[in-house]
């Protein structure tokens, strides 16, 4: 597992949840992996109550299979789920990037200048961990421009099956285009293109569709 510092105004079970959620995320903890209690609890460096509690929460969000006698496996992922959350992103952040060409700021332009640079950088150096935060971030950031916060860290929380795609997208597809695409959305946000930007913003959030196929043929076990 790739474990960060636990957060200052985290409790146990939050640092607990937010890092094995990441783990499933980005495939560290592999679909239909055995989940021990114990072992992610010496690995976390905290009691096994706290993950004991995470992995009930992570059970309800369908991110943990539970079979008794049989013990917890982390799930496979659900295509109906991934088309769900990606309806859910689509529609959200339409309006966010047709609010962002009415409103954004100079400081704004260049906090998301800086963010694609940077993508392009660690696009050219292969280092894929990066990209994916960097990915995130720039969602992130567009929402935060928007001042919707909280609407991200909502949709966050139930979007781990599609990022599952998103991950095995940069290890499976010949010519990622996501680095490309930001610029585009970003190009016609700064331009004030709503239009454009609108169909960007769709047609980027689709691309699951046109990838999927692939990531499916070279990891068929990770697939529900």
């Amino acid at each position: 597992m790739l474990i960060s510092k636990k957060d200052a105004r985290e409790n146990a079970r939050e640092y607990a949840l937010r890092q094995i959620r990441a783990n499933i995320e980005n495939l560290q903890l592999r679909p239909g992996a055995a989940v021990s209690e114990n072992k992610l609890a010496k690995e976390l460096g905290i009691s096994r109550t706290p993950v004991r509690e995470a992995i009930q929460e992570l059970v309800k969000n369908n991110l943990i299979e539970v079979y008794p006698q049989r013990g917890m496996t982390i799930a496979h992922i659900d295509i109906k789920l991934v088309e769900e959350m990606a309806f859910l992103r689509c529609v959200l952040e339409k309006a966010i990037v047709e609010e962002l060409c009415d409103y954004i700021t100079e400081d704004g332009i260049k906090e998301l200048e800086l963010n694609i640079q940077l993508q392009e950088f660690y696009e050219k150096s292969n280092d894929n961990l990066k990209l994916y935060e960097l990915d995130n971030e720039f969602h992130k950031t567009m929402f935060n421009l928007c001042d919707k916060e909280r609407l991200y860290s909502l949709m966050e929380a139930a979007q781990v099956h599609f990022n599952r795609i998103r991950t095995l997208s940069l290890y499976s597809v010949k010519e990622p285009k996501n680095v490309k695409e930001h610029r585009a959305i970003f190009e016609a946000i700064k331009a004030r293109r709503k239009t454009e930007a609108s169909r960007l913003i769709a047609e980027h959030l689709s691309r699951y569709k046109l990838d999927q196929k692939e990531i499916m043929k070279k990891y068929p076990e990770y697939f529900k």
